[in-house]
């Protein structure tokens, strides 16, 4: 099965909470949290909203005009929609590149709508999806879009050799998809994709893939004419078929975005077009930009919003009027401690979990409430099929540890000394005073304890390695929706194949368990998320993992920039919706 990345966390919230990568946060940046239980969230519904249409809603206050800043440290890797996955260059994508689906944010939740296509038809063997296409949509330069840049767009996403970074579902599910290899070396004649008239696109499945058309909102899925590609140049100047466009691009320092003056309102359910202009500057030092941005000292910071996330050295700052330039959202991401149950057995993986100092790593490694919440499940409150149910005993998120409990646990077990070990970075002093915290509280609970530590340039290999000497804490140390579905989170960490992906959470190969995933998958998705919450619990109960947090989207805009809403599905600023007040 392909390697199944995930989409976020923006690589401006890894840097910033210590993560190794943004795809799938590896860090040894053990999280844990003490927050409150705020109790806003305790189930989150499916929704599709198939008979959505254009234009979208307008947002209450919004005005037209100016032009909108965007700030950020972290440089976002490609503008090549193939190649896009990343949280950051998704969330702008939105503003350039429409797709055959959607995600709508209503109330601060997704809704999966029409944007190019229908939402889509299945067979009754369910291994055919047909999409009709919406008439009279056109790219930037006024061409109208056609089926056939559709089906060419999927099959450049098989050439995987140049666009290495974009999604990989598609080799997974798609008819023949682990064959083809795209267009530049095995032409156009691909038997998963077929197009019929002018406004009908059929897709063939290898395996069935109910989550289809959530999968079909990545930008891979944006049209290309086929003789306009230009490959690797392409990312230089795609063609925009949303509502703004390149005008000026400086890769790895800024991009400069006009109105597309081909964008039709009246076609789009869910995107606007209210700044004249939206320029983004990368590369500048985070705390400084958000301290200009919160100052709001001269027009531009006033019309600025930074993407990175909130720094704790601000927070006191956020009082009085500047309360009203934090920007808080949630996030499709739940950070763990991966426990490797091939190693480890059930009652002493238990008996981590009741020595764990969650309160003092939290505090250790500078997190607060802003940016995180203490987390008791798989998935995250933002993503369909999250149900708040009662924690597992001592998977909580929270708590200073119970060693006497701990030992008594590992003496009734016989495994009293058992050795638990992991890799932490030995180069910086908080991912050191981390390591320290949880091998103090683990050994006055009764474990022999073995930190490896290893520089930051080895760290990730090592992490990834699943036949290193080590039995706790390896990759992925967290999991961010590629959309919000169970669909992107069970099949992918839980079923036997995870161990050779390398995207695994306790190192699971039950059979059973496999075809309990697989059943759920292939159901519709009206049908599948009211299940996803019961087989979160029943994986927890496997004590496969030490859930931490979940991440929370906490920035800031300046005072002229306004109303700003969260995108749940990427955990950053929806940039579609944005507006400055005068």
């Amino acid at each position: 099965m392909a390697r199944r990345l995930n989409v976020a966390v923006a690589a401006a919230a890894a840097v910033a909470l210590g993560l190794t990568g943004c795809s799938s946060p590896s860090s040894n940046n053990d999280n844990s949290g003490n927050k409150a239980d705020t109790g806003k969230i305790t189930k989150q519904e499916n929704a599709l909203d198939p008979n959505a249409k254009g234009p979208a809603p307008e947002v209450p206050g919004a005005r037209k005009g100016g032009t909108l800043q965007v700030v950020a440290q972290t440089t976002p890797n490609t503008f090549d929609p193939t190649d896009i996955y990343f949280t950051d260059s998704n969330e702008i994508g939105k503003l350039l590149f429409r797709t055959p689906t959607q995600f709508d944010i209503r109330n601060g939740k997704p809704t999966l709508v029409p944007d190019l296509t229908d939402l889509g038809t299945v067979s009754a063997d369910k291994l055919t999806w047909t999409f009709k296409m919406r008439p009279g949509i056109k790219f930037e330069d006024g061409t109208p879009i056609k089926v056939e840049d559709l089906s060419y767009a999927i099959k450049r996403s098989f050439a995987h050799d140049i666009y290495a970074n974009g999604p990989s579902y598609q080799q997974t599910y798609f008819k023949d998809g682990g064959k083809y290899k795209g267009p530049y070396k095995d032409g156009d004649n691909y038997s998963g994709v077929e197009t019929q008239g002018t406004d009908t696109l059929i897709i063939h499945l290898e395996k069935p893939f109910s989550d289809l058309p959530f999968f079909m909102s990545f930008p891979m899925f944006t049209p290309i004419p086929k003789a306009k590609d230009t490959k690797q140049d392409y990312k230089n100047h795609p063609l925009a078929t949303g509502p703004y466009m390149f005008k000026g691009y400086v890769p790895g320092t800024s991009l400069n975005l006009v109105k597309n003056p081909n964008w039709d309102a009246n076609s789009d359910a869910a995107r606007h077009q209210y700044p004249d202009a939206i320029d983004f500057a990368w590369g500048g030092d985070a705390v400084k930009m958000q301290q200009a941005v919160l100052n709001s000292k001269n027009p531009k910071d006033s019309n600025t919003i930074s993407y990175d996330v909130l720094d704790a050295t601000l927070i006191p700052q956020l009082n009085g009027e500047k309360k009203a330039q934090l920007v808080q959202g949630e996030s499709p991401c739940t950070i763990v401690v991966n426990l490797d149950t091939r190693k480890i057995p059930l009652e002493v993986r238990k008996a981590i979990a009741k020595a764990y100092p969650s309160d003092q790593i939290w505090k250790v490694a500078g997190l607060n409430d802003y940016v995180a919440e203490p987390a008791s499940t798989v998935l995250p409150p933002s993503v369909p099929g999250y149900e708040k149910y009662t924690p597992l005993p001592d998977l909580t998120g929270r708590g200073s540890g119970d060693a006497e409990g701990a030992k008594a646990m590992l003496q009734a077990a016989g495994k009293l000394g058992f050795e638990v070990s992991w890799y932490f970075d030995n180069t910086k002093s908080q991912t050191q005073q981390i390591s320290q915290t949880r091998a103090d509280a683990l050994t006055k609970a009764g474990f022999k304890v073995k930190p490896i530590g290893v520089s930051t340039a080895d760290l990730r290999s090592k992490l990834s390695n699943y036949n290193a000497p080590v039995n706790l804490g390896q990759t992925p140390a967290g999991w961010c929706s590629d959309w919000p579905s169970g669909g992107s989170w069970f099949p992918v960490l839980f079923q036997s194949h995870s161990i050779a992906d390398g995207q695994t959470w306790g190192f699971l190969s039950d059979p059973a368990l496999d075809k309990e995933i697989t059943d759920i998958a292939d159901l519709p998705a009206d049908q599948s998320t009211p299940k996803w919450a019961a087989l979160d619990q029943k994986i927890m109960g496997m004590y496969v993992a030490i859930p931490r947090y979940y991440d929370k989207m906490a920035v800031l805009q300046g005072t002229n920039v306004g109303t700003t809403v969260g995108d749940p599905t990427m955990g950053m600023p929806l940039l579609t919706s944005m507006y400055l007040k005068s």
